[in-house]
């Protein structure tokens, strides 16, 4: 009973994750470290950006909350030009920096405001997607290439297996399996890394064009009550006249 399970203790050792990257060739063990350094680069990507795109969408809420509340703009931008910001409030702040600064002479002339404001939403909503989707592009190209990659440490390692079985003159599968057990795990290391990172990149790219259309709305309705603001100080000025 001993004499039969001594053996398989052995094989089961053998064919271990830890026993197959050791015994593997250094080509294919390269290949096998080069995937799992991808994959927990992307696993942290993930979380990070899981996380940033959570914030981001909580301060969304929390800024439109107070944003339509009733306060006055002034109040508001009081308020928020002394703490960072993110997301709609970093539109409103630069909405209402340029329309501070078109105010900060009384000669001022109207012509144009509403394009320069609305040009100004525009550049900060580019910003702020650009900082959620800042590292997509690796998931993406982990997705893409690491299977090529995986394929390539299986097919040097099935050409490393059949040298030695030619070199050993044995083709017992006993002898066999191994070599092609070890090229094949390269593979699986490959799809381990890509397939998360194909679901996350797929998943979190969703939530960015989400996230946008919410600031892009945000910068319409905005916009459009400073357009309101305008047409009132322009005719305002001209009754004076």
């Amino acid at each position: 009973m001993n004499e039969i399970a001594t053996p398989m203790a052995a094989a089961a050792t053998e064919g271990s994750v830890f026993a197959m990257f050791w015994s593997a060739s250094f080509v294919v063990k390269l290949v096998m470290v080069g995937l799992l350094a991808a994959s927990i680069w992307c696993w942290a990507i993930i979380i990070n950006k899981t996380l940033l795109i959570r914030r981001a969408r909580a301060a969304m809420d929390e800024f439109e909350g107070v944003f339509w509340s009733g306060n006055s703009l002034e109040d508001l931008y009081q308020s928020l030009a002394s703490r960072p910001t993110t997301a709609t409030a970093s539109l409103f702040l630069a909405a209402m920096r340029e329309w501070k600064r078109s105010f900060q002479n009384a000669g001022a002339s109207f012509v144009g405001l509403q394009s320069r404001i609305e040009k100004v939403l525009d550049v900060s909503i580019a910003r702020e997607v650009e900082k959620l989707e800042a590292n997509l592009l690796v998931l993406a190209t982990t997705a893409s290439c690491a299977p090529f990659i995986g394929l390539f440490g299986t097919v040097w390692g099935i050409m490393t297996a059949f040298r030695s079985i030619a070199a050993s003159k044995n083709t017992s599968l006993a002898v066999v399996a191994p070599g092609i057990a070890e090229a094949l795990f390269a593979t699986a290391i490959g799809l381990f890394a890509a397939i998360p990172a194909l679901i996350a990149y797929n998943k979190l790219s969703g939530d960015v064009a989400k996230t946008q259309a919410k600031m892009e709305s945000f910068a319409d309705e905005f916009s459009a009550i400073l357009s309101r603001q305008i047409d009132q100080h322009a005719g305002s000025r001209n009754n004076a006249a």
